[in-house]
């Protein structure tokens, strides 16, 4: 029973789908296709600028990836994905998702082949994995929504669990020591003075500087915050994390000045019950033309 409390939390199979339902994971699916477009065509225009692979990632280490970055085969590869992804969206072919993830991949691998590894695009990337996984095992439209909102929500949590346990285990108990924090900003300080030909800390940076105790608050803040992400499997204390974690993530901004907008984007969709607030403002107007539209998709 407590397992089949959990499982409902996640893809809510003991209710009907609703308008709201549909509209907030077809916004999501609607977010992922963007966000996937965004860095397909950004690393494409990246990678002729490399000339080998100095650190190689999944698929890299069995295939030679350094054909992508002669002329034409990153933005051939960036409208491969392109293409697969808005037939995936049209909802024409359900094995799409999955061979843009492939093709993804071999862009990830070939745009971060030289020492430095982005974590940006990992969620986005985890929610094109949930939709692909749905798409192919579930044939019903409707179930394969929810699995596919469910799976978000699951590898999400997860991926934020995972995050504070690597950082315990290469760190230990003390890897939220305030010194921690004063190493990796001054890092960031080369970095974006080495970009932009300036830099200067902000007030919360120079503060922390002046306080250790401060720097020490912080990262421990965002340790705990990582560490309980299996809350946003439950309905109840889903807004509460996702609230958390959006926090935690405009601070890294503030602190370390590293942008995880995408991460951002994606809790705020899926973190609060956005499909019960639509819900309310649709039953205002039952026979409107938006709600007819609506459900010609939805039963479609």
């Amino acid at each position: 029973m407590k397992f089949k409390s959990f499982y409902s939390h996640l893809f809510q199979f003991n209710r009907e789908e609703t308008r709201g339902d549909f509209i907030l994971i077809k916004f999501l699916e609607f977010v992922m296709l963007f966000q996937v477009l965004m860095y397909a065509w950004r690393w494409a225009g990246y990678m002729p600028l490399l000339s080998e692979v100095i650190l190689p990632l999944g698929i890299a280490n069995y295939l030679d990836v350094t054909f992508m970055f002669q002329s034409g085969f990153a933005y051939a590869n960036a409208a491969i994905i392109s293409i697969f992804m808005l037939i995936g969206f049209l909802d024409k072919w359900r094995f799409s998702y999955i061979i843009a993830l492939l093709f993804f991949h071999l862009h990830y691998v070939s745009r971060y082949s030289q020492g430095e590894i982005s974590h940006g695009s990992n969620l986005t990337a985890m929610v094109l994995l949930s939709f692909a996984l749905a798409a192919i095992f579930f044939q019903d439209k409707s179930v394969r929504r929810k699995i596919s909102f469910g799976f978000v929500i699951f590898f999400a949590g997860l991926g934020y669990v995972s995050a504070a346990m690597s950082k315990l285990i290469g760190g230990g108990i003390f890897w939220s020591d305030g010194a921690h924090m004063y190493l990796w900003m001054g890092e960031r300080s080369i970095d974006r003075l080495s970009q932009d030909g300036f830099f200067e800390f902000n007030l919360l940076q120079q503060l922390m500087f002046e306080h250790y105790w401060l720097s020490t608050l912080i990262l421990t803040f965002g340790l705990l915050v990582e560490l309980s992400g299996f809350l946003l499997w439950f309905k109840k204390t889903r807004w509460i994390q996702a609230t958390l974690l959006i926090g935690m993530h405009v601070g890294i901004l503030v602190t370390m000045n590293i942008y995880f907008g995408p991460y951002i984007y994606i809790l705020l969709i899926i973190g609060f019950p956005w499909n019960d607030w639509i819900n309310r403002v649709l039953e205002k107007k039952p026979h409107s033309e938006l709600n007819t539209l609506i459900d010609r998709r939805l039963y479609a």
